[in-house]
């Protein structure tokens, strides 16, 4: 035991940021953001030794301090307190912990505590984290410093602390959590249903079952149903924000100011039956182009005032602004356009087949192996689903080639939505929805750009499901009847993507399937992980915006399946979609060569070669990883020197464990995952997690409104099936296609309300971290070899900034632009924050 010192002072300094009136989520003016003041005295701080313990192996404590002047320049936002510690340096030594009591009747957020050593360099510990009240706790609040240790590096006097810190985190599994709470525990998808209101809201639990299996979600504790004990009850919308995440995953109180400001377009979709039935003040069809155009202003990108109606208006603020806040204001809906080119080039064929490849959902495309194409369908069910597209209908367009010769060059592709939608038409088109199963095929041309051949649209049997399909293909053509019927066949599509796009590449991908992640990581590995450190940033409002999306979006009724096609049965897709998801196949290299778009080639630059040259999410993603797999490798290897490091890693072993048996426990029996016993393995699967949270949502999200906010370009919902021969609407399609076209998707005001909750989804928020950028970037960490490889990962991103800006002013690669004139950004790591601007790539899912 050491001997008892000489006590010196430790002068600090603690900056924290005062709880708001914003922080309350309560009614109130979004501008107004006064604080809560802090009474210095009433925060007490110890500091614990790294190296002096006690009978119990634990650090023994310093004498305890309490904040002291508040530095009034610590800026507007932030509060910098000093505080001074006694300490017997001789006897406890170097500080590497400290117990934080808060004795004020409220919480606010620490920032920091940096100490002056007076022999050595100062300690600096990051903490960002909400201290409530004392008596909120059953155990103390602890931070350490910012150093990265594993489990068997840990000084015996911190390895108390650092494991009972991870139990608090844990909880006990039971009982309702409150907003204190800072419990990350797991779940099943039992909240999408809310059979207390309707028997017709009752939703399947997801999650733990061979039927329905899901990944698992934040547990809340909130009681069961009433109607149903095995779902768990809901909140009340206007209460949404109060729904239980961990406070510490609960957005910034600027982000949520963001949020609330934004919200009037988010909330609208809730709400726009009401608005609807209002009838003689909605807004009429579109008749013509020009009519599309009007919402838009024209010309050269950017944005015209396009006015709900003051009775409408009125309702509007009434309903959806005055739960959020207390000031009223003039409602507009303000349209950007993106795209420099004639706007009918975004009907166009080429840049039909350009968004498969460089759109806002770049991922479904794939070679086409056999033709006719087949399904996958039990046909004892589903009789014979086989595409009824001929050899005569394409043939002529491939250039010469045969279909089999054009498959052997790997010039066929196919966007298939047949297997996934057909077994929900037949009930789906008894609502006013519209919808087919559809399978569009395209050949790749000699100058890179895919040409559409043919567009099946597919339907249950009138008789039964067993007796297969009936179907029409449509081939492209540029006048007459024909084109409204090829541009009608299109917008089918599109509805089919629609729904694919926001269930499946969206949220089940990245937003369902990171979020056993974060649970894990909080539950296993402890802040002064190297592991934690890496993974911590990419994880940021994850929890909070997946919370928001049970309570306000997924729900059953809610935005989402009003919608998209599946309608109520929306989550019920996305499980039968999770039972083909196999976590090495979420790497990129390994996702483009299942799909049939890229061949394994260990002679190329990122192990795959392309069979599309020019695919721009491809080949801007493939940049992207590959510096993210250099950046985990650089950091990695500076903890685990050899794979044995791997294995005696105990926080490491039960963080993996935990994800493969209960955060992705319905898969916990397959063979593909790996075993987390290589430092290549640990490599590759952080690449992955990192990936799937960072660029791949990113090149998911944020090109919603670029790319669907046009609304001709990209069509939700139509409201008719295509035409006969002989009706009113197919003579309609011969004098006025277009007319036709507008009158088969969604009507003017749903239109509307629907673009402006994408331009609400793809803006950035005004405190976004962007890949290679980090919170508090120079002292994340202690390791001065860890930050150089984080800044050589920031160097790299910018020369793919560059790579991406020359790529796209090359007139050679025609996908890179398209007809329409619009760069693919999506994967462009930086962009202005607080924008609808088509690039960056933030840390973590975060809307």
């Amino acid at each position: 035991m050491a001997s008892k010192g000489k006590k010196q002072m430790i002068n600090g300094s603690v900056v924290l940021r005062k709880k708001t009136t914003l922080d309350l989520g309560s009614s109130c003016d979004v501008a107004h953001d006064e604080a809560y003041e802090i009474l210095g005295h009433k925060v007490i701080l110890q500091l614990i030794s790294s190296s002096a313990h006690g009978d119990e192996g634990k650090g023994k404590l310093g004498k305890p301090s309490h904040l002291a002047v508040e530095n009034k320049s610590g800026g507007n936002k932030d509060t910098c307190f000093n505080v001074t510690f006694e300490w017997d340096h001789e006897g406890l030594g170097v500080p590497g912990a400290f117990i934080i009591k808060n004795l004020n009747p409220t919480e606010f957020f620490l920032k920091s505590l940096s100490l002056t050593l007076p022999s050595q360099d100062n300690l600096h510990f990051v903490c960002n984290s909400w201290v409530y009240p004392a008596d909120k706790y059953d155990y103390d609040r602890i931070f350490f410093v910012n150093q990265a240790l594993l489990p068997t590096e840990t000084p015996e006097a911190l390895r108390w602390y650092r494991e009972a810190e991870l139990l608090h985190l844990r909880g006990t599994g039971t009982g309702k959590l409150e907003e204190w709470d800072r419990v990350y525990d797991y779940d099943v998808y039992n909240d999408f249903g809310d059979p207390d209101n309707s028997p017709l809201l009752a939703r399947p639990v997801l999650g733990g079952s061979t039927e329905y299996p899901y990944p698992r979600r934040g547990r809340t504790g909130r009681p069961p149903s009433k109607a149903d004990p095995k779902s768990e009850s809901r909140l009340p919308q206007i209460a949404s924000f109060a729904i239980y995440c961990p406070r510490d995953e609960k957005f910034s109180p600027l982000k949520l100011k963001d949020v609330l400001s934004n919200a009037q377009k988010a909330m609208a979709q809730l709400f726009s039956p009401q608005l609807a039935a209002l009838g003689d003040v909605t807004l009429n069809e579109f008749n013509s182009f020009e009519d599309v155009l009007k919402a838009y202003e024209p010309g050269a990108p950017g944005y015209h005032k396009y006015p709900i109606p003051h009775v409408v208006r009125g309702m509007y603020i009434l309903m959806l602004v005055a739960p959020l806040c207390t000031t009223y204001f003039v409602i507009y809906l303000i349209f950007p356009i993106f795209g420099t080119g004639d706007k009918s080039a975004w009907m166009s064929d080429e840049e039909f087949g350009r968004e498969m490849l460089a759109g806002s959902n770049p991922v479904c495309i794939r070679g086409l192996k056999e033709f006719p194409p087949t399904s996958k369908l039990d046909p004892k069910i589903y009789g014979d689903q086989t595409s009824k597209i001929t050899r005569e209908q394409i043939q002529s367009q491939l250039g010469g080639l045969t279909i089999e010769k054009a498959m052997e060059t790997n010039r066929m592709f196919i966007l298939n939505y047949h297997d996934i939608v057909m077994p929900y038409a037949r009930k789906l088109n008894v609502t006013p929805s519209k919808i087919y199963a559809t399978r569009t095929v395209l050949f790749l041309q000699n100058d890179g750009t895919l040409k559409p051949l043919a567009i099946e649209l597919s339907l249950p049997h009138p008789d039964g499901d067993q007796f297969g399909a009936i179907s029409k293909v449509l081939t492209p053509a540029v006048t007459g009847v024909e084109y409204g019927l090829w541009q009608i066949a299109k917008a089918f599509v599109s509805v089919n993507e629609s729904g694919i796009h926001q269930l499946i590449s969206h949220w089940l991908h990245t937003h369902g399937s990171v979020e056993p992640f974060v649970l894990a990581t909080h539950r296993q590995l402890s802040v002064l992980h190297p592991i934690y450190k890496l993974l911590h940033p990419h994880f940021r409002d994850t929890m909070h915006i997946n919370a928001l999306a049970r309570q306000a979006i997924l729900h059953g009724g809610g935005i989402v399946e009003r919608t998209v096609f599946p309608g109520a049965h929306c989550m019920e897709l996305t499980s039968i979609a999770y039972k083909d998801w196999v976590f090495p196949d979420q790497a990129l290299p390994a996702e483009l060569v299942k799909r049939g778009v890229a061949v394994e080639d260990p002679a190329s630059e990122h192990g795959v070669r392309l069979l599309i040259e020019d695919y721009p999410y491809a080949v801007d993603g493939l940049e992207i990883w590959s510096a993210i797999k250099s950046w985990v490798r650089d950091y990695t290897s500076l903890y685990y020197k050899t794979d044995d490091v791997i294995l005696q890693d105990s926080e490491l072993q039960a963080w993996w464990k935990e994800i493969r048996e209960v955060g992705h426990g319905d898969k916990s029996g397959e063979p593909w995952w790996p075993k987390m016993q290589t430092r290549e393995e640990l490599v590759h699967s952080l690449t992955i997690i990192i990936w799937m949270a960072s660029a791949l949502h990113a090149a998911i999200n944020f090109g919603q409104y670029p790319y669907g906010g046009f609304a001709p370009n990209r069509p939700g919902m139509c409201r008719r099936l295509i035409p006969d021969p002989g009706t009113a609407d197919y003579e309609e399609l011969k004098t006025n296609p277009v007319k036709g076209y507008l009158k088969t998707i969604s009507p003017q005001f749903q239109t509307l309300i629907g673009i402006a909750v994408l331009e609400v989804l793809s803006i950035h928020s005004s405190d976004e971290y962007f890949l290679g950028q980090r919170e508090a970037a120079a002292e994340w960490t202690k390791d001065k070899e860890a930050l150089k490889a984080f800044e050589k990962f920031g160097k790299k991103l910018a020369q793919i900034e560059e790579k991406i800006t020359m790529m796209n002013n090359d007139e050679k690669l025609k996908n890179r632009t398209g007809p329409v004139k619009m760069p693919y950004t999506l994967l462009y790591p930086t962009s202005e924050p607080g924008l609808v601007t088509a690039k960056g790539i933030p840390n973590s899912i975060s809307i």
